[in-house]
C-alpha cells in the first residue's frame, strides 16, 4: 500500500490555477494574476497572496462556487488516473494550495481519499473576505506527512505529482516525486519528469510505488 499526492493548480489545472479561475467570476483577476506572478518569483508569500484573493470572496454565497467550477479547465485522465491508483493499492489524496472549495469540488467529483488547502471564513452561508485558516508549502507537506501516517505509510513508499515552488517540500519528503507540466525548480527537484496533456502520462513511474509495496 502506498499513498499519493496530487498538486492542483498548474498539474490538474493547467496553465493556470483554480483561484485565477474563480477570480473572473468574482472580479478581481487582474490583481490576483500580479501577485501569483509575485509568489511564483517569491516577492510575496502564501499568507500575502491568500489574504489579498479572500478579499474578493466577500458576499459570494457558498453554492455559487460548486456551479462555476463545473467549468473548471482540467487535464486529460484525472478519472483514470485515480481509478488506476485505487485498483493498485495507491491511495490518491489531493496536495493543494487551493481554496478549499476546490479541493472538496474534485475530490468528490473524482474520487479522491482527502484534500488539503486553506480556507475561506464565511457567515451564513457567504464568505466573508477573511481568511479562516492559512496554509503554504510546508503546511501542505505537514498534511501529507500525516496522511500517510494515517494510512500506515512510510514516505518513502509514497509518491507526490506537482509542478511548482509549492510542491518542493513535499518532494523532499517522499519516495518518488513526479514534476508533471512543471517549472525548471520543480523538475530539478523530482525524480521523474513528465509532459503532455493527460494525467496518465504519470502512471509508469507511479508503477514504480506499487512494485515497492508488493
Amino acid at each position: 500500500m502506498g499513498v499519493v499526492f496530487f498538486d492542483v493548480d498548474g498539474t490538474l489545472v493547467p496553465a493556470t490555477s483554480s483561484s485565477l479561475f474563480l477570480a473572473d467570476f468574482l472580479g478581481h483577476r487582474d490583481e490576483l494574476v500580479k501577485a501569483e506572478d509575485a509568489y511564483a518569483s517569491g516577492d510575496l508569500d502564501n499568507r500575502q497572496v491568500s489574504e489579498l484573493d479572500a478579499r474578493g470572496w466577500a458576499g459570494v454565497r457558498e453554492e455559487q462556487v460548486s456551479g462555476w467550477l463545473d467549468g473548471l479547465p482540467l487535464v486529460s485522465g484525472i478519472a483514470e488516473t485515480v481509478g488506476w491508483c485505487r485498483r493498485n493499492g495507491l491511495v490518491p489524496v489531493l496536495a493543494t494550495l487551493a481554496w478549499s472549495p476546490v479541493g472538496s469540488y474534485l475530490a468528490d467529483r473524482f474520487g479522491f481519499h482527502a484534500f488539503s488547502g486553506p480556507r475561506l471564513e464565511t457567515t451564513s452561508g457567504r464568505f466573508t473576505g477573511r481568511v479562516a485558516c492559512h496554509f503554504d508549502e510546508y503546511s501542505k507537506r505537514d498534511f501529507a506527512l500525516a496522511k500517510a501516517r494515517e494510512s500506515g505509510v512510510a514516505p518513502g513508499s509514497c509518491g507526490a505529482v506537482g509542478d511548482s515552488r509549492s510542491d518542493l517540500p513535499l518532494f523532499a519528503s517522499v519516495g518518488l516525486s513526479v514534476a508533471f507540466n512543471a517549472s525548471a525548480g520543480a523538475r530539478a527537484a523530482a525524480t521523474v519528469t513528465v509532459d503532455g496533456g493527460d494525467l496518465r502520462g504519470v502512471l509508469p513511474a507511479l508503477s514504480r510505488l506499487v512494485t515497492a509495496t508488493r
